[in-house]
């Protein structure tokens, strides 16, 4: 089952690095501990979200894939 999300961003079509930049903002606008959806097209955004929770406090809770679409459920720092 995913994490309910406070916000979510659909960012289907966007090519790297505007998904994660676009990410990167709405963390900015969120109160700590809530949950920010993304849903990107991109493939690069796989390794862009994944190097980013490292490097970052902000922790990605699910993500999942398909044929579609990229969906990762972040929690803010």
């Amino acid at each position: 089952m995913n994490p309910a999300a406070d916000i979510e961003l659909d960012l289907s079509g966007l090519q790297c690095p505007m998904p994660l930049l676009k990410a990167k903002l709405a963390l900015n606008g969120m109160a700590v501990s809530q949950v920010l959806k993304v849903i990107a097209t991109d493939p690069g955004s796989e390794r862009d979200f994944h190097l980013f929770a490292e490097h970052s406090d902000h922790q990605i809770l699910h993500f999942s894939k398909d044929e579609t679409a990229y969906c990762y459920w972040i929690r803010k720092a």
